[in-house]
């Protein structure tokens, strides 16, 4: 194995951990920007009004894109495995 194969792993890995967590950590994200303009519009500072809807929404995100994940993780998965061969010389 050599630099450029290692490279193009890590490469690969990064770029699917990217497209695979974005959607949740976006929908997350936005959530809480949501929140915290709410509170600083009211002035309302309770902590749990920070948690509870980024915890629904991030569930409520993994349900809808859930299925998604899984396969494009299988793919990634299913790639490295079949490259195995190559890549261990």
């Amino acid at each position: 194995m050599n630099l450029d194969q290692v490279i193009t792993l890590i490469e690969q890995m990064l770029k699917t951990s990217l497209i695979v967590g974005g959607p949740v950590l976006l929908t997350a994200f936005g959530v809480g920007m949501l929140v915290s303009i709410f509170q600083a519009a009211t002035q309302i500072q309770e902590m749990t009004l920070t948690f509870i809807p980024k915890i629904v929404a991030t569930v409520i995100a993994l349900i809808v894109f859930g299925s998604w994940m899984f396969v494009e993780l299988t793919d990634y998965f299913r790639s490295i495995f079949e490259s195995i061969h190559t890549l261990i010389q």
